[in-house]
Parts: structure tokens; C-alpha cells; sequence
């Protein structure tokens, strides 16, 4: 009887990873310093002025004068109470505040509605709708300036905070369609088939199903036209004449030059802060709701 003997198989052998060649790892290390470097140039352009305005509303204008760069001796809390009564920053608050949340609320309204119909519905001149807006985005504004202010005159909307509020519902609107359409695209078809199934009309399933769904991308344009419209100078400072209807930058832009050599520098920097404070709040609190709808817009 004759036996098989079985030859043993050398081992497989797999093959180590290639590594990267030098100069790539070379190249990479490089530009990651260069864009860390950038990062970090422009944390520090957007927190000193930031930290800087903080610290000098914690001072007296004596030392602010004398010595911009140093801390305070002791915080002068009372700079903020002086800044809200004596210097009108608490009217000017509320006037942005109402300005601010009326114009948001249009806008986001009125945005929904036009992107929601740019983007799932197919009609005559829909691309032209689509890029009107998109072209309302590239229009300086202070080359409208002139007629909107006789526009705005003749309509009983100049001097009023409820006109004011619609002129920036206007000029936010176009960044907030171009957004909008681009993630309205996005969400699945298959979500508004089953609503119509259901019974749900176009109102129903665009208030009931479609809406919600879309709330990060609602949120992350909130953020943005707020931010914009927080920071507007120039249309409330064309079209607002009254100093009890002026907004914060108006306030703030009104008192610095009252000022003069002898103002009161501690009540200016802390009606600053007190301007700044409520949009970095807002903005920490949904920054990750911003991250979410950026990404989820942009891919598709």
C-alpha cells in the first residue's frame, strides 16, 4: 500500500503596506503647519478684538485712555448699567431685537415657501425664478439705496421699525431661497409621495411633513440672517431719522461720535459687549445645528 506524502505549502506571506514616499509625507506635514497656521492667525483677529472690547467695558475711561492693553483694576460692573439707562443701549436692544425677529421670521417664511417650490416642483420659468434670486444675491446695496429710501418715503415704511424689519426680510431673502433649494433638493421624494397617499394636500405636507424635516437647514440660515441683519448699519442709518427708532449700530455709531476727547469710553465698550454678547450666544448655542445643515445642503 503506498502512501501519499503531503508536501507542506510555504506560508502565505502578505506583503507589508507600501508606506508613503518622503517627500509626500514631507508635503503633507507642511501644509498641514500652513493651514493650522491660517486657523490660527484668524482665531487670533476674531478673539483679541473680542477679549479687548471685554476688558476695557470692565474699566474706567481713565484707564482705558491711559493704558488700552492692560486689565482692569477691579471690574466696574456698574459700566453696564450706565451704558443700558444712560446711554440708551436698552432702547436701541429693543429696537434691534423687534427689527431683528420680525425681519428673520419673513424671511425664513418667504424663503421656505419659494425654495420649497424651486425645488420640488417642475414649472414654466422655474430655473428663471431660481436664478432671479440668485442674481438678487450679487446686488450691491448701496446702489438701491436712493430709490429705496423715496420707495420707502412714499410707502409710509421710512422711520418705522416694522418697515425697516420688511427692507431686511428683502435683502436677506436671495441667500435665504439659494440655501434653501439647495437642501429642500436633498430630503427624500419618497416622504411627500406618502403624505399625498395619506390624503395630505401640498399646504399639509409642506406644513406637517417636509417643514419639520428641514429644520436644520432652517436653523443654520437663521443663524446667518440674523447675524446680517444684527449687524446692518446701513439701511437703518438711510431710512431711520427718529434717535428713539435707531437699532444698536446707529446707537453705538451715534454715541462714539458724541464722544469726542472727553465721552465716556467705559459705557461705549460696554454697550459693545452688550451687542456682541446676545449673536455669540445664539451662535455657540447651534453651532453644531449650523455644521449639520451646511453639510446636509451641500451634498446631495
Amino acid at each position: 500500500m503506498s502512501t501519499l506524502l503531503e508536501v507542506p505549502r510555504p506560508a502565505a506571506t502578505t506583503a507589508p503596506p507600501a508606506s508613503p514616499p518622503v517627500r509626500e509625507r514631507a508635503g503633507g506635514a507642511v501644509l498641514n503647519v500652513f493651514t493650522h497656521g491660517i486657523l490660527l492667525t484668524w482665531a487670533a483677529m476674531v478673539v483679541l478684538p473680542l477679549a479687548w472690547a471685554v476688558l476695557s467695558s470692565l474699566k474706567t475711561s481713565d484707564e482705558v485712555l491711559a493704558d488700552p492693553w492692560s486689565l482692569p483694576s477691579s471690574p466696574r460692573w456698574e459700566n453696564f448699567v450706565n451704558a443700558w439707562t444712560t446711554a440708551d443701549i436698552g432702547r436701541y436692544f429693543l429696537n434691534t431685537t423687534i427689527v431683528v425677529a420680525v425681519g428673520s421670521a419673513l424671511t425664513l417664511g418667504m424663503g421656505a415657501l419659494v425654495a420649497y417650490v424651486v425645488a420640488r416642483y417642475t414649472f414654466r420659468g422655474n430655473r428663471a425664478v431660481y436664478y432671479l434670486f440668485v442674481a438678487g444675491m450679487t446686488f450691491p446695496t448701496f446702489l438701491a439705496i436712493v430709490p429705496l429710501f423715496f420707495i420707502a418715503r412714499g410707502l409710509g415704511l421710512a422711520d418705522s421699525l416694522l418697515g425697516l424689519a420688511l427692507i431686511y426680510s428683502v435683502y436677506s431673502l436671495p441667500f435665504a431661497v439659494f440655501f434653501l433649494t439647495a437642501y429642500f433638493r436633498t430630503l427624500p421624494t419618497s416622504l411627500a409621495e406618502a403624505a399625498f397617499i395619506d390624503g395630505c394636500g401640498h399646504w399639509g405636507t409642506f406644513l406637517r411633513i417636509m417643514l419639520p424635516v428641514a429644520r436644520p437647514g432652517l436653523v443654520s440660515v437663521g443663524i446667518f440672517v440674523v447675524l446680517g441683519q444684527w449687524n446692518q448699519y446701513l439701511l437703518p442709518l438711510i431710512l431711520q431719522s427718529s434717535p428713539d427708532k435707531y437699532v444698536l449700530t446707529q446707537g453705538l455709531a451715534n454715541l462714539a461720535v458724541s464722544q469726542g476727547y472727553a465721552g465716556d469710553w467705559s459705557a461705549l465698550f460696554a454697550g459693545l459687549t452688550i451687542s456682541i454678547l446676545p449673536v455669540l450666544v445664539v451662535y455657540l448655542s447651534f453651532q453644531r445645528q449650523i455644521q449639520t445643515g451646511m453639510v446636509a445642503g451641500a451634498l446631495k
